[in-house]
């Protein structure tokens, strides 16, 4: 097992290498100039070169590329080029309410795509199954943001149950917390609980198919025996898969959700560093995103040696 988890760090080190690169690379390629921006009608040229120089952009991409990945290294992302604060501290930040939106979203994600998609494989080719399946389908195609804006009228405007934005610590009072939190969880769990719930019914429905199925109902078992005992052990791994991709692209932010809904978040701080043309802030909140996706593939690397021995010697 220390072997297998030492072999995936070093691949997910070397990824994290290969995105910064690439992230650095096409943040210089973005047009326009940061410190011009910066500048707005301040602009004036013993103050642009000046600028310029502490900010390193005078020096050659190479150079600034060492430096900057020096810098990540050690958790200095550099600072913004827009109000001079530290990318790092921008990050952190934002970081609770796009971990917590993350959180409440899968945990309604999981809460309806589980039953959702065992019943549908249990009960495939009824009636059941082609509803469970038709609600997946129309979950998977409504856009985010037009669901977004159908719970804030009906459940803001219309019943008044919920505020239509803003953001509340949990510490601030955990009825107001999940106030403000349950329409933005809400409208990313649902789909995500769409998307997941066709992979649990497949990953549930091939399962059933294998032999020793047969054998376990021959013995006499129940249905939902069957489905406990046999069924969900060997049909783990695909969902974690899911279950993981899932997992990182919340944590990567929901642009679209956080701007409804004025959600402080990650997503909504990289759209505000794209607008700005504030390259720092924007490396860093995408380094970070690719961070995160490697991360949970980590996880879900060890969850699969876990669930299946198998897996460590591949």
């Amino acid at each position: 097992m220390r072997a297998f988890l030492i072999k995936r760090i070093f691949q997910m080190l070397l990824a994290l290498i290969g995105v910064s690169i690439v992230v650095f690379a096409l943040m210089h390629l973005v047009p326009g100039d940061p410190v011009r921006v910066a500048l707005g009608t301040r602009f004036d040229q013993d103050l642009y070169d000046s600028l310029r120089a502490d900010l390193g952009l005078d020096r050659p991409l190479a150079q600034q590329y060492v430096s900057w990945l020096g810098g990540a290294l050690t958790g200095d992302l550099g600072v913004s080029f827009r109000n001079g604060q530290p990318v790092t501290q921008l990050i952190l930040e934002r970081l609770p309410a796009t971990i917590t939106l993350a959180m409440a979203a899968l945990f309604i994600a999981l809460l309806v795509a589980l039953p959702a998609g065992i019943i549908s494989a249990v009960r495939s080719g009824t009636g059941l199954d082609y509803a469970v399946s038709a609600a997946s389908q129309i979950g998977i195609s409504l856009p985010d943001f037009w669901a977004g804006v159908m719970y804030i009228l009906l459940f803001s405007l219309t019943l008044g149950w919920f505020p239509s934005s803003g953001y509340t610590q949990i510490g601030d009072g955990i009825g107001e917390w999940i106030r403000h939190i349950i329409l933005p969880a809400m409208t990313v769990g649902l789909i995500s609980g769409s998307i997941i719930t066709r992979f649990v019914r497949s990953a549930v429905l091939e399962a059933l198919n294998q032999h020793y199925v047969i054998t376990a109902r021959a013995k006499g078992l129940s249905e939902w025996q069957v489905v406990r005992r046999h069924v969900l052990p060997n049909a783990w791994i695909p969902i974690v898969t899911v279950v993981g991709l899932q997992l990182g692209f919340l944590l990567g932010g929901v642009v679209v959700v956080e701007v409804i809904f004025a959600w402080p978040g990650l997503g909504r701080l990289a759209l505000t560093a794209v607008k700005d043309r504030d390259f720092t802030v924007l490396q860093g909140s995408v380094l970070y995103i690719a961070f995160m996706f490697l991360v949970i593939n980590l996880l879900v690397d060890v969850i699969y040696a876990r669930l299946d021995p198998r897996v460590r010697v591949s």
